[in-house]
């Protein structure tokens, strides 16, 4: 597996289904950008409140992180024949069943990397390139949540620096179209800036990584098989 194969295959995916692709994101994130301008706006009156929303917007943007991540996976799977058939609805409701193993193999994972960033960073950065394929393995495999860590291991094993280059490389592309795009719209209102330009950087910029991550597994899943 090369990194510029999969970051390839991912930009060719994107582009011939950029529309979709953004919908499916777009679907899910206009909820969660806009309790995040709330939750913003609420920061300047009173405690309480701010808390509530702030809380009600985690609780949301946690399950729909993984809701939107499960279905750009499945979307990806249906658009490698050529066509994407399927219709964003029925993308979810494919993913429905296996939310509850995505949210806690995901928050999980991010506890763990997160902890070993902190503390050790090397083993930190280990554990998340093992773990990156979580999602593609529970959503297209079937897994449970105690499955997916040791699956995503072995789809890993022996190829841990070209997965580590197409993390690396999605999230910094990430991060920089994130930063450019939620400041297109910094001369409205601040509440209509935060939503509007969240909603237009999660839209565009998260289907592209999960492109990428979902084609890496599909191309390692081959690998395997091959072996």
């Amino acid at each position: 597996m090369a990194v510029g194969d999969v970051l390839s295959e991912a930009l060719d995916l994107y582009q011939r289904f950029f529309r979709r692709f953004v919908l499916i994101a777009a679907s899910v994130f206009v909820l969660v950008d806009l309790l995040a301008a709330i939750a913003a706006d609420a920061r300047g009156g009173s405690r309480p409140v701010f808390a509530l929303w702030t809380l009600v917007y985690v609780l949301i943007a946690l399950v729909g992180a993984f809701w939107v991540q499960g279905a750009l996976v499945a979307a990806v799977q249906d658009a490698r024949d050529g066509k994407l058939d399927r219709k964003i609805g029925d993308l979810y409701d494919s993913v429905r069943p296996r939310l509850p193993a995505l949210i806690a193999a995901g928050v999980l994972a991010g506890v763990g990397a997160g902890i070993g960033l902190v503390l050790f960073v090397v083993p930190g950065l280990i554990l998340l390139t093992r773990w990156i394929l979580i999602a593609p393995v529970i959503v297209l495999e079937g897994r449970r949540a105690s499955e997916a860590f040791k699956r995503s291991a072995e789809l890993v094993k022996g190829n841990g620096r070209p997965v580590f280059g197409v993390i690396v490389s999605t999230l910094l592309i990430g991060i920089v179209a994130h930063g450019v795009l939620i400041r297109i719209f910094a001369f409205l209102p601040a509440f209509a800036a935060n939503w509007a330009g969240g909603l237009l950087a999660d839209s565009l910029v998260t289907p592209f990584v999960a492109l990428s991550w979902t084609v890496m597994y599909f191309q390692l899943s081959q690998k395997s098989k091959a072996a």
